[in-house]
């Protein structure tokens, strides 16, 4: 019914820059927060950042400062600019979406996207 695809991810060295983008797309009437999580080799997933409908936004303490997410409501779309990255942000990173679809407007789904990776190496 809906489907979040990510892009953006890649190789990038130590103090290098990336961009994230998620498209939600399919039977949405609306989509409440969006976010964004990653999940390292032996470790739990974690929340990033997440920003609301209303461009309200919460950071991981470990990424505040260099990391920024926005939404672009127009285009079900958001965005995570990551800069002054880190070894320690290696991870795969997932994107979340709450959505209310169009054929059941007053209840809230949670989906997921497929993941994309994110190296920072030299």
């Amino acid at each position: 019914q809906v489907q979040l695809v990510e892009s953006g991810g890649g190789l990038v060295q130590p103090g290098g820059s990336l961009r994230l983008s998620c498209a939600a797309s399919g039977s949405i009437f609306s989509i409440n927060a969006m976010g964004w999580y990653r999940q390292a080799p032996g470790k739990q997933r974690e929340l990033v950042a997440a920003i609301s409908s209303g461009g309200s936004t919460n950071y991981a303490d470990s990424v505040k400062g260099r990391f920024t997410i926005s939404r672009d409501n127009a285009k079900n779309t958001v965005y995570l600019q990551m800069n002054s990255l880190k070894p320690e942000d290696t991870a795969v990173y997932y994107c979340n979406a709450d959505v209310y679809l169009r054929e059941a407007p007053e209840y809230e789904y949670d989906y997921w996207g497929q993941g994309t990776q994110v190296t920072v190496s030299s």
